[in-house]
């Protein structure tokens, strides 16, 4: 089959440092790749790949030096180059949000869109409802709830490489938190969490300029403890050490997380995860066998013995059965196989085996 992935810009594919997007592209790519497939993968130059880069900017956003940039611009040169060759490719499958609709309609058919964030957002059921010939697959069941009437074509779990992360037996007796420094990912209750529980906690963490304020206000303040360690933002080199190490990921979040990377990539490498409820959580942790779900701060010091003691082997077998770089390959290609045969979608793909 001959793919096209289309990946957002601000990210290298994948990233150097933080990313999920663009590093689920990366890694889907590859799979199709070893599957056997023809892809194509239209990145910023500095992609590294095993598909066929089609480049269209010279190297991600974010860590562009140039002080005057547009995402703009360069997302629609990007789409209109994609346009330009889209009778090269059995499948289009888009990670841009909803850009290219007005760009591809009359190709919906052989289109697929995964979305990758959040989907409550106020103007958002106009555009679903404006192009619902556009076939499009959630990344989590919950993620869809905002938009239940959109033209759905399947859910598929992300997936990583299972050589990326590296099994760990053996934790090294601390706690880990990695993601943004942001409200919604509860760095704050992570560290009430490890204070109450007398334990080191290790953050690794990306701070944002739109929530450099709430970091400063309310996070910064609480690193000056004995306890708390701020390593900064990491990259995939260094996760298996600081994941592996850990004797759980806090996963404290408060908000509808679309999926939530991270609790894989700590299952990945034996790691169990204790999560809020909220969002995707109840589709990827499996209370007593890969972590446990709490509501509050008091649950979550409650099940923390418990989780250590969880079995690590379980813990990464799950994680390579449900979620392996390949098995998403695979899901997505049962999706693409559908595409432009509406009877047969959707397709029911998610990683709930």
């Amino acid at each position: 089959m001959r793919i096209a992935q289309v990946t957002p810009l601000y990210e290298a594919v994948p990233p150097r440092l933080y990313g999920g997007t663009e590093r689920v592209v990366a890694h889907l790519t590859d799979a199709l790749v070893d599957l056997g497939h023809d892809v194509t993968l239209f990145a910023s130059a500095d992609a590294r790949t095993s598909a066929r880069l089609a480049p269209v900017r010279d190297q991600a956003i974010r860590l562009d030096p140039a002080p005057l940039k547009s995402d703009l611009a360069a997302h629609l040169t990007q789409i209109s180059e994609v346009r330009r060759r889209a009778a090269d490719f059995d499948v289009v499958h888009f990670h841009t949000d909803m850009i290219q609709f007005p760009l591809f309609e009359g190709l919906a058919h052989k289109t697929l869109t995964t979305l990758h964030g959040r989907l409550d957002l106020k103007d958002l059921p106009r555009v679903y409802r404006r192009w619902r010939e556009f076939p499009l697959a959630s990344i989590s069941d919950h993620q869809r709830r905002p938009l239940e009437f959109a033209n759905w074509a399947g859910t598929v779990h992300h997936g990583l490489p299972t050589n990326l992360y590296q099994f760990h037996p053996k934790s090294d007796g601390y706690l880990a938190f990695l993601g943004r420094m942001s409200p919604e990912k509860g760095p704050d209750r992570a560290i009430a969490i490890a204070k109450r529980l007398g334990r080191r906690l290790r953050m690794a963490a990306k701070v944002d300029p739109a929530d450099s304020a709430y970091f400063d206000e309310r996070v910064a303040p609480l690193l000056d403890h004995p306890l708390i360690e701020f390593v900064g933002e990491i990259g995939d080199a260094e996760k298996s050490a600081f994941l592996g190490g850990a004797d759980a990921l806090l996963f404290p979040i408060d908000w509808p997380e679309p999926f939530g990377l991270v609790m894989i990539e700590a299952m990945g490498c034996g790691t169990p995860v204790i999560a809020y409820e909220c969002g995707s959580v109840p589709e990827l942790v499996e209370p007593g066998l890969t972590g446990f779900i709490v509501r509050d701060e008091d649950q979550a010091v409650a099940v923390f013995d418990r989780a250590r003691g969880l079995d690590r082997s379980a813990v990464r077998r799950r994680f390579e059965q449900r979620f392996s770089s390949q098995a998403m390959a695979r899901r997505y290609l049962d999706i693409y196989a559908a595409l432009g045969r509406p009877a047969a979608l959707p397709v029911v793909v998610a990683a709930n085996a």
